[in-house]
């Protein structure tokens, strides 16, 4: 019932309707949630009812009647958890998924998702009737072998860039003129205006008065990539002193505390210098500062994925040469783990539960003279060079060219803050609000205490129409901030977004 209350004082703020409709809806007291249940009734549109489920969750409503959908998007999915949990895949962009859910508060439902996907997921409210349609029919058109799904309202420019129509066929022979996107929110300068997403009035004009904060932009004069201090980040440990000027470093990545003590006793008798670490973001920085020689590395970890930090420490010039064990139960769900294996390049996967002396073997074997990889050259130079030249063409008037510099510098070194810093903002003055917010979270996972990255992590948020995360990073942001007037500032924003 308290969820209820607060959704109708919601509704009445926004004048959705009246005292009395309320005071009759609450009495009835009918099941499903109350604002898609007045809104399946005709008593408050569709609309008010995504703006005041916007108000409550903190993050953009979807209207599905204007989608399209890219039938072979739901591969992510089943159908069985789509129509358990109400939750559907509504568009795919690289490292990124956006979803439509009826109750966002089923976050375990997002962390499997974003697990088994490797992509980061973006929750958009829905409506319960709407969304149990929408699946049973993109579903079922699947299965007849259609390709998309045309929501009744779905906005022709949309069809047009993908030569449909209004019931997705296909209007000539030919590929679409552009990538698949439910109304420009890839693109739109500011997401919450593009047609299909809604946000509260308040948060939408809110956005509408700040935009990015450039003043940092070009400060290349420091390290190109501080690492934030450990103390006090969880566990971690410095490498085990040793005599033998041969000894490998072995990070070994795991949050149960048990394997990590008995892997370092056991390595550590073998000669090996030994890192620790128990959370993703953690072990990121321990690779920045330390460069192991390998990595064990568990696929299940609080903040970051350990199939994340494979593909990011693989990924790159200046650390893909790190052999990785990965260490994990074998997940038999939407995906096997050995398909995320081959995806993310580990080199070896060892099955939970193992004996402790098969991971040591198999550490031999990767540290072996026979099998030993050859170490790459330092590239730091070529990743400062990039953050330079990036730099000098943004100042130059060429935003293009300067994105493509940096986005090199972060393929060499894919943790160096400045470069992420640097893209982000980039990123967000092109208008690529999305890219922007995963360059600066990537910046402030490197280095929590940069101010401007989180104020501008924050700002984009607000964009994006993700009230909760906004306050969130707002909040870290007020920690951070160096003087008074800003204290006072972020204070009276607050108070706004609150």
């Amino acid at each position: 019932m308290g969820d209820k209350k607060q959704i109708g004082k919601i509704l009445l703020r926004q004048r959705a309707l009246s005292p009395e409709q309320l005071d009759r809806a609450l009495a009835e007291q009918r099941g499903g949630r109350l604002a898609s249940r007045l809104a399946a009734e005709g008593t408050i549109s569709d609309v008010a009812a995504l703006k005041a489920l916007s108000e409550q969750h903190g993050i953009p409503g979807i209207d599905l009647s204007q989608i399209c959908l890219k039938l072979d998007d739901l591969e992510l999915l089943p159908r069985d958890i789509a129509e358990k949990h109400l939750i559907l895949p509504v568009l795919v962009r690289d490292d990124r998924l956006f979803i439509a859910m009826a109750n966002p508060r089923e976050t375990k439902v997002i962390d499997e998702l974003e697990f088994v996907t490797g992509k980061k997921v973006y929750p958009y409210i829905a409506l319960d009737a709407a969304l149990a349609h929408v699946i049973e029919e993109a579903y079922g058109r699947k299965a007849r072998g259609d390709s998309y799904y045309v929501g009744p309202h779905c906005p022709p420019e949309v069809l047009a860039k993908l030569n449909l129509d209004s019931d997705g066929s296909p209007l000539q022979v030919g590929e679409p003129s552009g990538p698949l996107d439910f109304g420009g929110l890839e693109q739109a300068n500011r997401p919450q205006d593009a047609p299909g997403l809604v946000v509260d009035d308040a948060a939408s004009e809110i956005s509408r008065a700040e935009d990015i904060e450039e003043s940092d932009f070009g400060d290349t004069s420091r390290e190109l990539s501080v690492v934030t201090e450990l103390h006090g980040d969880g566990a971690a440990t410095a490498p085990t002193p040793r005599e033998d000027g041969n000894a490998k470093t072995i990070l070994i990545v795991d949050d149960e505390a048990e394997i990590r003590r008995m892997l370092n006793l056991l390595l550590t008798r073998n000669g090996h210098r030994v890192l620790e670490a128990e959370r993703g973001h953690q072990a990121l920085r321990m690779v920045k500062e330390h460069a192991p020689d390998l990595i064990v590395l568990d696929a299940m970890l609080p903040e970051v994925h350990g199939f994340e930090i494979a593909r990011r420490i693989k990924g790159s010039r200046r650390y893909g040469h790190i052999p990785i064990i990965m260490v994990s139960a074998v997940y038999r769900g939407w995906r096997y783990a050995e398909d995320l294996k081959q995806s993310c390049g580990v080199d070896h996967f060892i099955e939970k539960p193992f004996r402790i002396a098969d991971v040591v073997q198999i550490v031999e074997e990767c540290l072996s003279p026979g099998t030993e990889k050859v170490e790459r050259p330092d590239v730091s130079g070529e990743a400062e060079g990039a953050l330079n030249e990036g730099v000098a063409a943004y100042k130059a008037g060429r935003l293009d060219e300067a994105i493509q510099h940096l986005r090199r510098g972060v393929n060499i070194d894919p943790l160096a803050y400045r470069l992420h810093f640097h893209l982000g903002l980039l990123y967000g003055k092109k208008g690529q609000v999305y890219d922007a917010i995963s360059e600066l979270e990537t910046a402030v996972k490197i280095n929590s205490q940069q101010f401007v990255a989180v104020k501008n992590l924050a700002i984009l948020y607000q964009k994006a129409g993700f009230r909760n995360k906004a306050v969130e990073t707002w909040e870290r942001a007020l920690t951070l901030a160096t003087d008074d007037p800003t204290r006072l500032s972020i204070k009276e924003h607050l108070l706004n977004l609150l």
